[in-house]
């Protein structure tokens, strides 16, 4: 339905995407992982005909839409990062700001507004002013803004920072219905591995401008399937047994945590011992350890080095 093929995009020195190319299906909920400056907004911003790529090609069902955008703009929703309303009109006032853009009237528009409206849960709130809305239902309304139009694509760019757990689940819900109930196809970016975990058939990681692994998650799990987690929390870190447990030849990978270490480990029942005798030899009180199989962000750490917010 939607396929990109080796775009770039450079900002002066700059190189934001790097010969990008991934495919999304009809009805599939994909999602875009990667670092912040890893080019997901960049990419973002060209697949919805708001940027030029300097190369390569970007087509909607087989038809180019860097030369001809109208051919996917009718039927595209963009969520963006930031938040796009108008503060100091109330949300049923945006809504049909919005609406009227997007070439709804009359009897039509006044049922897409309540429809959407509902759908979010913000129709015994619509008359207030959105300034003084909470983030959360600001969140809420930017999502509802984007599906008036009943689009066949929704790209949705971190649509869930910094708001409250109740807005959060809300919106992932919604999401998910619209995805399974109505075959909306997504694309979607998060900063939470358990979002893109419970939403998306398939993961693409990206960094430094490039896909550098995709499939579904457990896919993804299988690139560390000779591999494990070991959690270590410590009663006081000492760099010099972190730095031990670093040249340890079964220690693939180690990150600091609020209570100790995650290392991601070859699996060898013997290591767990060596574990213990360094932490005897640095004076260092292991308070708790557990032993797991990788998980999504292990080998989001595995392939960037770095933990999404970085």
């Amino acid at each position: 339905m939607l396929e990109v093929r080796e775009i770039s995009k450079s900002f002066k020195k700059t190189v934001a995407v790097d010969h990008l190319s991934m495919y999304i299906e009809k009805g599939e909920s994909v999602g875009l992982l990667g670092p912040n400056g890893a080019g997901k907004s960049t990419t973002i911003s060209m697949i919805s005909t708001l940027l030029p790529p300097d190369n390569g090609t970007i087509e909607y069902k087989n038809i180019n839409i860097l030369k001809n955008a109208s051919t996917i703009r009718p039927v595209l929703g963009v969520v963006p990062q930031e938040i796009a309303l108008y503060e100091e009109l109330s949300a049923y006032e945006n809504m049909r700001f919005f609406g009227k853009i997007y070439g709804l009237k009359g009897t039509a528009l006044n049922r897409k507004v309540d429809e959407v409206l509902k759908l979010v849960g913000l129709t015994e709130r619509r008359k207030e002013p959105v300034k003084n809305y909470s983030g959360g239902m600001k969140r809420r309304i930017n999502l509802a803004v984007a599906l008036l139009h009943d689009p066949e694509v929704l790209i949705m760019d971190e649509p869930t920072v910094g708001i409250d757990p109740q807005s959060r689940n809300h919106i992932l819900d919604t999401i998910r219905k619209l995805n399974v109930e109505h075959n909306l196809t997504i694309l979607y970016t998060s900063h939470y591995m358990d979002e893109v975990e419970k939403l998306c058939d398939r993961i693409y990681i990206m960094d430094n401008g490039k896909i550098v692994a995709s499939g579904t998650n457990e896919e993804l799990k299988s690139l560390l399937s000779n591999e494990e987690t070991v959690e270590i929390e410590v009663k006081t870190k000492k760099v010099e047994f972190a730095e031990v447990l670093k040249k340890h030849p079964d220690v693939n990978q180690l990150y600091e945590t609020t209570k100790g270490y995650r290392l991601i480990v070859s699996k060898r029942d013997e290591l767990l011992v060596d574990i213990f005798r360094q932490a005897a030899l640095h004076e260092v009180t292991v308070t708790g350890i557990q032993v797991k199989e990788p998980t999504l962000e292990d080998v989001f750490l595995h392939l960037t080095g770095r933990k999404l917010r970085d």
